[in-house]
């Protein structure tokens, strides 16, 4: 396997499991239109890609509904989605063997920064990374491929071939090709294996403890 030395991870789905909180928040949002959600399976699918996406693909929204939806979403998850949520089992001794190795670690997540960023410490792990890259609360840097770039630019890392994307859905995969970068698929996280696979994952992880003993 090649030295990789800078490690990107997404957070939701790969180092935290938000499902409740997001899709509270997402139930929360459709109630104000009028739309009463009832089976939260369904409203995982909103766990990875960018929210206005996924109001406007799942529900029909128009631009200017997905910016409302954003708005109703963000008044429960500010307050309280935000904290419903939870480590996945093992991850955090995975971070600190990594950081031990003198590995650099840098979160990259289409979750506003502010939010990503209140998460780390809400879960002290913050100390793991050396840079949190997440979206703009203006929704400018949402898709993953530019906040991959943002991250990259911010870190001054040039050489790719020392870096590798960490993430349970496509939308990693496909922000790292976009980079140059080699990619790795979580399969305890949100995306199912033939989601990770046709997107074209240079790894796949089936544990987090895979993570890092697979690279």
């Amino acid at each position: 396997m090649k030295n990789y030395q800078y490690f990107l991870f997404d957070l939701d789905g790969t180092v935290t499991d938000p499902g409740e909180g997001i899709t509270n928040s997402v139930m929360y949002a459709l109630q104000k239109f009028g739309i009463h959600e009832r089976d939260r399976r369904k409203l995982y699918r909103f766990i990875g890609p960018p929210l206005a996406d996924s109001f406007r693909e799942f529900y029909g929204f128009s631009a200017d509904e997905a910016k409302k939806g954003i708005r109703f979403y963000r008044e429960y998850y500010s307050k309280k989605g935000i904290f419903e949520n939870k480590l996945y089992p093992g991850i955090e001794d995975v971070l600190k063997r990594m950081k031990e190795d003198g590995k650099t670690l840098v979160l990259a997540t289409s979750k506003p920064e502010f939010f990503a960023g209140q998460i780390l410490e809400y879960f002290h792990l913050d100390s793991y990374f050396t840079f949190v890259a997440g979206a703009t609360m203006d929704e400018n840097r949402v898709k993953k491929g530019d906040v991959i770039a943002y991250a990259l630019e911010q870190c001054s890392i040039t050489d790719k071939r020392k870096a590798l994307m960490i993430g349970d859905r496509k939308h990693d995969i496909q922000g790292a090709k976009e980079n140059g970068l080699d990619s790795m698929g979580v399969l305890y996280g949100y995306g199912s294996r033939e989601e990770l696979e046709t997107a074209g994952a240079d790894y796949l992880a089936e544990t987090v403890e895979d993570i890092y003993g697979s690279v």
